[in-house]
């Protein structure tokens, strides 16, 4: 995924967001529809008052409202009715509507063609009105707009009132009972209250506190936990890189993280005593074996046989090389120096003159001028051997160097047989060759497709062999720019 994150770290600040989301989302959701239950709740409680006490409550007559109005606004300091109306709006709260919404009693029941019937609602209706001791026949309970409700738009002043900014949405629980022993229905309209101003803004900031908070909390413990990680990822890289004297991890961190370090410490040493005897051994066999074959390259200059001596020499000469490639082998990945940087186009132009002097067909392609940290003396090493197989079993070599993305490719053509697609890998492995004799000329000992290879990845990279569609093989030494 292009957004999801690739340390550690990351990964978990993230897992831990999108889980605390998910519960504030949730949270909010349960919140809101326990608040608009409460609503509902109100509603129907009033409006199942209305019902028990309708036979007994003694509505007050428009004047007298009025009158009250009147006095209200003579006291001192007393608010006017237009004054608290404008006040309101202006505040984004509508005022209530006024008590004429009382009990109508109609012979249908209030539900219309199309709307939906609130099933708990009128089961809780229902009990209400049971427990006050009103036997109930049927019992309809629905919400509609108040604006569009018949009993609301057959009154003027209702009607005015509505059509105000801020009662656009206003809407009523319309409660319909039809009582035992009666025909008709008693419908009582209660508004349904607005929901409470400033709830989600509430959860918001709640919500980015618990960000901050758990998210801050978990930054630095999970801080605590990668930052050992990292530098021991780097301390295993370098080491992995062949760089030496590196000083062993100081454990900190978790006590799990503690033990890790402690014994990637000690296996790091261990394993970089065992490469130690390994580089003593292999100086040792190399002194030892050279010493007597240098030796023996002198005494054979007695034989009188000239064609003889020649072919002893050149015996000695393949096994000292054998020998060199496979010490070679063997110490590559414990670079005594760091990489250095150099330009690339030089060593190529360099080592293919070094073919040229010798009267060698290595010719020269595009040669940008590319930076890179390499390893000289190895880097090298890879391009002399690419070369040799190319004029060894071609008779001539192309040399270019280019660079795709972030990749630089120095790549070594030849136009000779190639190689059999299901040998390709196997020429990769030691002492593989591509022609079955033991011939300097031709076969060699089969370890310059290996060394070129382990020194393409001890710089990060790979080699790659391909055959050419126009015939031969393609060489390529891959590096990470």
């Amino acid at each position: 995924m292009r957004f999801w994150p690739k340390s550690l770290l990351g990964q978990m600040l993230l897992a831990v967001a999108a889980a605390l989301l998910v519960a504030q989302t949730i949270s909010a959701a349960l919140l809101w529809r326990a608040a608009e239950n409460r609503r509902e709740e109100v509603a129907l409680n009033a409006a199942a008052f209305r019902i028990v006490t309708e036979r007994d409550r003694v509505w007050r007559r428009d004047g007298e409202g009025r009158a009250e109005n009147r006095a209200q606004r003579g006291r001192p300091g007393g608010e006017s009715r237009g004054d608290r109306r404008r006040r309101m709006i202006e505040d984004g709260r509508p005022e209530q509507l006024p008590r004429a919404l009382r009990i109508e009693k109609s012979e249908a029941s209030p539900l219309l063609s199309g709307e939906k019937r609130k099933p708990a609602l009128e089961a809780d209706l229902t009990s209400i009105l049971e427990r006050e001791g009103v036997a109930v026949s049927e019992t309809v309970v629905l919400e509609r707009l108040a604006r569009t409700d018949g009993f609301v738009r057959s009154r003027p002043r209702l009607l005015r009132r509505i059509s105000q900014p801020g009662y656009e949405n206003i809407k009523l629980i319309i409660a319909g009972v039809r009582l035992d022993g009666e025909e008709g229905w008693k419908i009582a309209r209660v508004v349904k209250p607005p929901p409470q101003r400033g709830a989600m803004g509430t959860i918001l900031v709640q919500t980015l506190l618990i960000y901050v908070l758990l998210v801050g909390l978990h930054f630095l413990l999970l801080r605590r936990i990668t930052k050992p990680l990292k530098q021991l990822t780097r301390q295993t890289e370098s080491f992995g890189n062949g760089t030496s004297d590196l000083e062993p991890i100081e454990p900190q961190g978790p006590e799990d993280i503690r033990s890790l370090i402690t014994a990637h410490n000690a296996m790091e040493s261990r394993i970089a005593a065992l490469l130690d005897e390994k580089d003593v051994m292999l100086g040792a066999i190399g002194h030892d074996l050279k010493t007597p074959l240098a030796a023996l390259r002198v005494r054979i200059e007695s034989v009188e046989d000239e064609a003889e001596r020649a072919k002893m020499a050149a015996s000695i000469e393949d096994i000292t090389r054998s020998l060199d490639d496979i010490l070679s082998l063997a110490r590559i990945g414990r670079a005594s120096a760091p990489p250095e940087k150099a330009e690339l186009s030089a060593l190529v132009r360099s080592v293919v003159e070094e073919f040229e002097d010798m009267g060698k067909a290595a010719s020269l392609g595009d040669m940008p001028r590319l930076t890179q940290a390499i390893y000289v003396t190895w880097l090298r090493r890879a391009l002399r051997n690419l070369i040799s197989n190319a004029l060894r079993y071609a008779g001539t070599a192309h040399i270019s160097m280019l660079q795709e993305d972030r990749t630089i490719i120095l790549r070594v053509e030849d136009s000779g047989p190639g190689i059999p697609e299901t040998q390709i890998a196997n020429m990769l492995e030691p002492f593989t060759r591509g022609e079955a004799s033991r011939n300097r000329e031709t076969g060699g000992a089969g370890l310059g497709l290996t060394l070129a290879r382990a020194i393409a990845e001890q710089h990060g990279g790979e080699l790659m062999l391909q055959n050419r569609e126009s015939g031969g093989l393609r060489a390529e030494i891959r590096l990470p720019l």
